[in-house]
């Protein structure tokens, strides 16, 4: 199958490809404009493989999506372009409301028209993947609970309302339109080729460097996290095994607060790099909460594992050494993204069968 996935240059999009190219035979096209999280340096292991391909175009480009729907005939769709920095919203929000909003309404539109002009048989097996976030339901009042795929919607930043108000467009397109849709909802993701700005890369290089380790408030925030190989893994079978309308909720089945997370890295950074910064949980300082920063997010995973046979593979403690050793051993990839040297190098491409 041929799959065309926006924001391929992203954290978990390029967890994607990577997955297709090493694990299929599937053919991949990365659509990417290319923001500061859009690193294609993430992709350096497939860009040289027949079965890939990059265009560099905006998902608010209708004229260019047109252009490559026509050129590479995709099968399937995996919506993954999207801004997604909680801080980055509260400072600027029009750039989410445009990507995350207009340029999903953009994209339905080009493929609705592609589908329509399918021939039956490729038509009845066309997929359009959206992926997004457990942020749109808000958070859950005290400590029991879970979020399942009929929460309502109560988004607090204006980047989960962005996400929620994408999320009403996929519907409603399955809904009027018959276009074939999934949508998938997960958790915190975390691993590999995580942009420094989330917490556990800004974490783990913060304290590698003796900088200080801010936690929100007294770091009570409840998050379930997941590993992002576990998430592509899902998301392919989402795509392929999933019913059209349904959405899918994918949790890591690991809560914690946000002060374990960061204490958890110190241990392994103790272990793994000591330094004179060490016992790095010294670097912790706590600092004023973000506005409307929600307590507890906790996903119910249930209906994936009965449906689907879906379970992530890693729990937190294998997921996080694993990505706490990845880090020590691309320092230079790193280094590279925070002095913004990944963005000036000459953008590559590779060929698609």
């Amino acid at each position: 199958m041929k799959f065309l996935i926006t924001g391929g240059a992203g954290f978990i999009g390029s967890a994607v490809i990577r997955h297709i190219i090493a694990n299929t035979v599937d053919s991949v096209v990365n659509v990417d404009k290319l923001t500061y999280a859009g690193n294609l340096e993430s992709l350096a292991e497939v860009e040289d493989d027949s079965r890939y391909a990059f265009e560099p175009v905006d998902v608010c480009d209708r004229v260019g999506l047109e252009r490559v729907f026509h050129e590479y005939q995709p099968d399937v769709v995996m919506h993954l372009a999207a801004e997604s920095h909680v801080d980055r919203s509260i400072d600027g929000p029009a750039t989410f409301i445009e990507t995350n909003i207009v340029g999903t309404y953009t994209l339905l539109e080009v493929a609705r028209a592609y589908w329509t002009d399918l021939d039956a048989d490729r038509r009845d097996a066309f997929r359009f993947h959206h992926i997004s976030t457990d942020e749109v339901y808000g958070d859950l009042e005290g400590p029991e609970g879970l979020f399942t795929e009929e929460t309502s919607y109560a988004p607090s930043s204006p980047y989960s309302a962005s996400k929620a108000s994408s999320d009403h467009l996929v519907r409603a397109w399955q809904r009027t339109y018959g276009l074939p849709t999934l949508i998938t909802n997960c958790s915190n993701n975390y691993g590999p080729y995580h942009f420094p700005e989330k917490l556990v890369p800004l974490m783990i290089l913060n304290a590698l460097e003796g900088k200080a380790l801010p936690v929100y408030g007294k770091g009570e925030q409840i998050r379930d996290w997941l590993y992002v190989e576990d998430h592509a893994r899902a998301l392919y079978k989402v795509v392929r095994e999933g019913k059209v309308g349904e959405t899918y909720n994918i949790g890591g089945h690991n809560e914690k607060q946000n002060i374990e997370v960061v204490n958890t890295i110190c241990t392994l950074l103790d272990e793994l790099a000591p330094s004179q910064y060490s016992p790095y949980a010294q670097l912790i300082n706590y600092v004023a909460d973000r506005p409307g920063h929600d307590l507890r997010y906790a996903i119910d995973a249930d209906k994936i594992e009965r449906k689907l046979g879906w379970r992530p593979e890693e729990t937190f403690e294998s997921g996080v050494r694993k990505t706490v050793e990845w880090y020590l051993e691309h320092l230079e990839w790193c280094r590279r993204v925070q002095d913004g040297s990944y963005q000036r190098e000459r953008l590559g491409t590779g060929d698609m069968v």
